[in-house]
């Protein structure tokens, strides 16, 4: 994967948990602790500092209630 599309899809990632997790009006806390991850975790994914594991992605995914392509789905601007 290019360095170019490596960040769009770390930015789809950190744009989709935070806005699925606020729609669900869960704190990073809850979704951490539903997801069996770290807080830690979670806030670096919404800052696109994390290279999260497949396992820890399905795990979010599972606890944000869609499936794991959703969570790197293009959004409408």
């Amino acid at each position: 994967m290019s360095g170019r599309r490596a960040k769009v899809a770390k930015k789809r990632l950190a744009e989709n948990v935070r806005r699925i997790r606020l729609a669900r009006e869960m704190k990073q806390t809850e979704l951490a602790m539903r997801s069996r991850v770290t807080q830690a975790l979670i806030s670096a994914i919404e800052l696109q500092e994390a290279n999260p594991t497949i396992e820890s992605l399905y795990r979010i995914a599972q606890a944000l209630e869609v499936d794991l392509t959703e969570l790197f789905a293009a959004t409408e601007a």
